[in-house]
C-alpha cells in the first residue's frame, strides 16, 4: 500500500475516482482562543497492489500537543478490488469536518494508521494572528 495523497484542505470531492482538492493548508490563524474552524476536509488517496486486495482498516486520529484526541478517532475499512488485467487500484477517502474547536494556540496533528500500523502524520499549527503594523 502506498499513500499517494494525505492532506488537510478546505474541501475535497471524488468524481468517479478523480480526487479533487481545494486549498490544502497546515496553519490556522486566530485572534483569540478558543477558536472554531468552520469547515475543512482530509483528503486521502491510497494505492493498493494486486496482492493487497481485500479488507484494510483505516484509522484517523486528530490529537492535541499532549496526544489527546480532539474528538473520537475515525475508523473504517476499504476493500480494494481489481480486475484480472489490473495490477493496482487507488481508493479515495474524504472526511469532512465542521466546527472544529481549538482550545489553545499549539501544534496539533492528524495521525493515519492502516491495518493498525502508523502510516503518516499531518501537522496543523494554530497560531495567534500577527498584529497589524500602522503605516
Amino acid at each position: 500500500m502506498k499513500i499517494e495523497v494525505f492532506t488537510l484542505c478546505d474541501a475535497a470531492t471524488d468524481n468517479r475516482g478523480k480526487l479533487n482538492i481545494l486549498g490544502t493548508f497546515d496553519q490556522i490563524y486566530a485572534a483569540k482562543m478558543p477558536v472554531v474552524h468552520p469547515a475543512c476536509a482530509i483528503a486521502l488517496r491510497l494505492r493498493f497492489d494486486k496482492m493487497e486486495e481485500g479488507a484494510h482498516k483505516v484509522n484517523l486520529q486528530f490529537v492535541n500537543p499532549d496526544g489527546q484526541p480532539i474528538f473520537q478517532p475515525m475508523e473504517g475499512e476499504v476493500h480494494p478490488r481489481m480486475a484480472p488485467d489490473v495490477d493496482s487500484v487507488a481508493v479515495n477517502l474524504i472526511l469532512n469536518f465542521q466546527h472544529v474547536k481549538f482550545e489553545d494556540f499549539a501544534d496539533y496533528q492528524i495521525n493515519l494508521a492502516i491495518d493498525d500500523v502508523s502510516a503518516a502524520t499531518l501537522p496543523l499549527r494554530v497560531r495567534e494572528m500577527p498584529q497589524q503594523r500602522m503605516a
